[in-house]
């Protein structure tokens, strides 16, 4: 890799085929096969998919619960806002705000237990997992205006409940989306810049759908153009999809945390990370690129070689920006 490539994390061999681990090879083929075989997303009313997943059937297989876990509520705009709370016995330095995936339209905070667990001990810091209101029934703005909430209250009430109001944020696809749409809202309507670090995983920016999204088709990994179209089209109608609160690549982003954005190269929403990344870096702030061969949605989920390593890139970066802001 060239040092231009190292810097940027563009190295064209990442893209190529061979690339891709005969492990990751192996069960992308897995996962293809047991796709076809199930209903796409898309054909199903989102309630039938919601209990499926309560239910532990499909490719995610069952719900893993923490027992140290703990359920809390705050006050939201649409009412009492859940939230999922892990607390590390080591003691809190930080507050993850943990954002869901789900096309904002699937997904529960407890669908990520020992993901958000793992972090909480790792990074010695509250994660809170939010259980945002879901489209179609709470369209756009209901999501975002929940993930805003929730992040006021850790900044207002972090060092009472957990002893420290250091934010990081974080999520996955649509959760990613939000946490970047929440951090401009911070910055725009309550002036906080204080963030210490965003992890972007294989986020969505561009809800008119970037060329990788609308050009994928419908090969069966995890998620495909019509589905993606599905999702947004629950989420929000198609004149709002340039306004930067709803599309975030369109938003002025000076002023935003160091950032990791990590996406697989068989994701349909590379396009995303690959220009938000740009757009990042175009706006003065730091970030990393973490590209991975033969990554699919929801890769860095499953238990896989693939996923340790992502997860353990991931984990060093929110550290070590722990460690800078804390010197």
């Amino acid at each position: 890799m060239t040092a231009a490539a190292q810097r940027f994390g563009l190295d064209p061999a990442l893209f190529r085929p061979e690339a891709i681990d005969p492990e990751t090879r192996a069960f992308v083929a897995e996962l293809e096969r047991t796709l076809a075989e199930l209903p796409p997303i898309h054909s199903l009313p989102p309630e039938v998919t919601r209990q499926a997943r309560e239910e532990g059937r499909g490719v995610w297989g069952p719900i893993q619960l923490v027992e140290e876990a703990r359920s809390m509520t705050i006050p939201g705009p649409g009412g009492e806002l859940p939230l999922r709370v892990f607390i590390p016995p080591e003691g809190v330095r930080a507050v993850y705000l943990h954002i869901h995936g789900g096309g904002w339209v699937l997904g529960r905070a407890h669908h990520q237990d020992p993901r958000n667990w793992h972090l909480a001990r790792r990074l010695k810091a509250a994660v809170v997992s939010v259980d945002y209101r879901l489209a179609p029934e709470h369209p756009y703005p209901a999501a975002p205006d929940d993930c805003e909430a929730a992040a006021l209250w850790v900044l207002e009430h972090g060092k009472r409940e957990f002893g420290a109001d250091t934010l990081l944020i974080g999520g996955e696809s649509a959760g990613a989306h939000l946490s970047v749409v929440t951090l401009l809202r911070l910055r725009d309507r309550h002036g906080f810049r204080g963030a210490v670090a965003a992890n972007l995983v294989y986020g969505v920016y561009d809800l008119r759908l970037t060329p990788s999204a609308a050009n994928w088709g419908e090969r069966p990994l995890v998620l495909t153009t019509q589905t993606m179209r599905w999702f947004v089209d629950h989420f929000v109608p198609p004149e709002r999809r340039t306004d930067p609160d709803v599309s975030p690549i369109f938003a002025d982003l000076t002023g935003m945390p160091p950032a990791i954005f990590t996406v697989g190269t068989l994701d349909p929403l590379l396009d995303d990370s690959l220009f938000m990344y740009s757009r990042w870096v175009a706006a003065g702030n730091d970030a990393e690129l973490a590209v991975w061969p033969g990554g699919v949605h929801g890769f860095n989920l499953f238990p896989n070689d693939l996923a340790r390593r992502a997860n353990e890139r991931i984990d060093a970066f929110l550290e070590s920006q722990l460690q800078a802001a804390a010197r």
